[in-house]
């Protein structure tokens, strides 16, 4: 009867507060580090970081209460200041077992009409989508968990020698962080786990199950969001951090009036689209390339055009360097001409863009976007120098993201599909029509991606 009484309430529950809970208090001793996993680096960043910032940044969580242990307190109040997490609004002391540190977060809320979120510190890869369902299923029906479907067959064994039972793998489910619940149901349960003396729990699902005080529905998950566990997972999530990209993000694009935006290789291709797109939505625009004398691949003249910009506008809010060319042709076999070309143009000038426009788009907490290509991923044949530069692109942005934190200029990779430029057609002929994505959905990609707060990020761009 409890169940069913709580299950039709959540039907008109409305949460006045979504909380995310960061258990970050254990001591990582299958890790095997000096250090507990979580503050180990990863891709820049201590672990801890990079899984506050999905949460900083998501838009459904109003605040963040961190749990660590006692003797890494002090370090994890270091790690804030340094990045400013303006949505961590309590730090608390776990306790000696996940449940005391679920139940310390917990006690520290005092709204049963709230929406709380736990998750592993040591889960660095969650998804915006994945959090988002999460709140969600839990406003719906209670509470959530995340799982993803058992790829491997699991064997069951009472003595760790024989197997006793093989369970059929389609009823089986890989459970994941986070997990979601209205703050009532959760802190109902801790408090009749405390006054029961239950002990055997190795979740808050577990717990909510144990007493019939919900229903738990299932988020699909994501085989990425890996647990950290191991010294090998850190080079598995290294690699999934490196090739993590994100969907195009849509704004508002009237923003765009009155803002300056410099675009170097604007003459024609994605760069023309990117500022006849613009224009329309009231940007004032400067578009640069050989065409009009500014070399990408000359240092100089890069930072001239910049000063140009700044000095006759005041300010420059936006940057965007599409300038490229594509050379083919077997290595051994290319002049050093050419290969010197494809590096000046393709990968200095995008350096040159971000050395000399950094200083004034720190002054509008502005923001960069540099091309990449799907080639990064790896390397072609006939492609070295190109598919090589395109990878060094994603590493540049991945890298100065975290540089440029501090001085609030954001910085992304744009990686569109195959798209129909004059560069594509000198390379490739004509081909199937309808086959190429256009150079204009590119550019309001481009333009939404520059207003957003997204920073190292890579951006698919697809026809589709």
């Amino acid at each position: 009867m409890e169940r069913r009484e709580l299950n039709s309430k959540s039907n008109e529950f409305v949460s006045s507060h979504n909380y995310a809970v960061i258990l970050a208090g254990g001591s990582g001793a299958r890790f095997e580090g000096h250090i507990p996993k979580q503050y180990v680096k990863l891709a820049g960043k201590t672990i801890l970081e990079h899984t506050l910032d999905v949460f900083e940044r998501h838009p459904k969580i109003d605040s963040i209460i961190l749990v660590v242990s006692a003797e890494y307190k002090n370090f994890s109040e270091e790690i804030l200041i340094r990045s400013s997490y303006a949505k961590v609004s309590k730090i608390l002391i776990g306790g000696d077992s996940r449940q005391d540190s679920s139940y310390s977060a917990i006690r520290s809320i005092s709204e049963d009409d709230a929406v709380v979120v736990f998750h592993d510190a040591v889960r660095p890869l969650v998804t915006e989508q994945i959090i988002t369902d999460c709140i969600n299923a839990a406003v719906r029906y209670g509470a959530a968990d995340v799982t993803i479907p058992c790829s491997d067959t699991i064997v069951e064994s009472h003595d760790g020698r024989f197997i006793s039972n093989i369970p059929k793998r389609e009823k089986l489910m890989c459970g994941q962080t986070p997990q979601a619940f209205q703050s009532g149901i959760i802190r109902k349960a801790h408090l009749m786990m405390q006054e029961r003396g239950d002990t055997e729990f190795t979740d808050d699902c577990g717990i909510v199950l144990k007493y019939e005080l919900s229903d738990v529905f299932l988020v699909k998950g994501d085989p990425s969001n890996i647990k950290i566990t191991y010294q090998e997972d850190i080079f598995v999530a290294d690699k999934f951090f490196q090739m993590r990209t994100s969907k195009p993000i849509e704004t508002n694009l009237n923003r765009w009036k009155g803002k300056v935006i410099v675009v170097f290789g604007g003459s024609k291709g994605i760069g023309k689209s990117i500022v006849d797109c613009s224009k329309q939505y009231g940007a004032v625009v400067y578009s640069f390339s050989r065409e009009n004398g500014v070399d990408i691949a000359d240092a100089e003249k890069v930072r001239c055009a910049l000063d140009n910009v700044a000095n006759k506008e005041g300010r420059i809010d936006s940057i965007v360097c599409t300038s490229a060319v594509l050379n083919t042709g077997k290595l051994t076999e290319r002049t050093l001409e050419s290969l010197k070309e494809e590096v000046d143009i393709n990968y200095f000038g995008s350096l040159y863009t971000v050395k000399y426009g950094v200083p004034y788009l720190s002054k509008t907490q502005g923001s960069i976007a540099l091309f990449t290509s799907s080639s990064y991923t790896r390397g072609r044949a006939l492609y070295a120098s190109y598919s090589s530069i395109k990878a060094a692109i994603v590493n540049l942005v991945q890298a100065t993201a975290e540089e440029l934190f501090s001085e609030h200029v954001k910085i992304n990779a744009i990686n569109p599909e195959r798209t129909d430029t004059p560069m594509r057609k000198a390379n490739f002929g004509n081909e199937p029509e309808g086959s190429l994505l256009s150079a204009d959905k590119v550019a309001e990609a481009t333009l939404n991606v520059l207003l957003s707060s997204y920073t190292g990020q890579i951006i698919n761009v697809n026809k589709d």
